[in-house]
């Protein structure tokens, strides 16, 4: 089994990626494998809106000016995800946003792809609006139907420069936790595989408030 994490910082070894690689560090005991993949420093131009992705079926973006394609077979691979955000005016930095708007659009008009997958959101922050960042990530992963992982507080930890985050001894408690539940979840998952039969997608009604 494998977990990917997403690192949607600017800074490839900041703070977001040391949280991510606390909660890898639970995952590699329990004898899962973890990789972090950095994309908070490409240029991802947002969704366009195109609805191709839904009309062409082929698990691809139309956007050909980035890596898109690759990534979202890396997630698509994986058994489980992490998302992981530093705060930009009490919100997902606007590169992440970008990727997280078009991967997960792709995965769901492509039939789920990332449905039933153990999923959770890490963020970093110095000081004030964490638990806004932290909700924003998490409706990526309601909307698709992911089974997400919790710790025993909200996944937040503070720090601000570079590796100021493992002083946080709450902070690093709760990547801890939420590492060892991931590993129980997904361990669990493949143990009831062929067991007990995971709910059918339903496709999605639309409705709209004006007529």
């Amino acid at each position: 089994m494998k977990v990917i994490a997403i690192n949607g910082s600017p800074n490839k070894e900041g703070n977001t990626f040391h949280a991510l690689k606390m909660v890898g560090v639970e995952l590699v005991a329990g004898g899962i494998d973890f990789e972090i993949l950095h994309i908070g420093n490409k240029m991802i131009r947002g969704c366009l809106a195109c609805g191709k992705c839904g009309v062409n079926k082929d698990e691809k973006c139309a956007t050909k000016t980035d890596d898109m394609d690759k990534w979202i077979q890396q997630v698509k691979d994986s058994d489980g995800i992490i998302i992981g955000a530093p705060v930009h005016y009490s919100g997902i930095p606007g590169t992440m946003k970008s990727f997280l708007d078009r991967l997960f659009y792709v995965g769901g008009v492509n039939g789920g792809l990332f449905r039933q997958k153990v999923a959770a959101a890490v963020v970093s922050v110095r000081r004030s609006g964490g638990s806004v960042t932290f909700d924003s990530l998490n409706h990526y992963l309601n909307y698709s139907e992911m089974i997400i992982a919790t710790s025993n507080y909200w996944n937040i930890i503070h720090g601000r420069s570079p590796g100021e985050v493992t002083q946080d001894i709450e902070g690093t408690q709760i990547m801890r936790v939420l590492g060892k539940n991931m590993v129980w979840l997904l361990k669990m998952k493949e143990a009831t595989k062929g067991t007990i039969e995971s709910p059918k997608r339903e496709l999605k009604e639309f409705t709209n408030f004006i007529r």
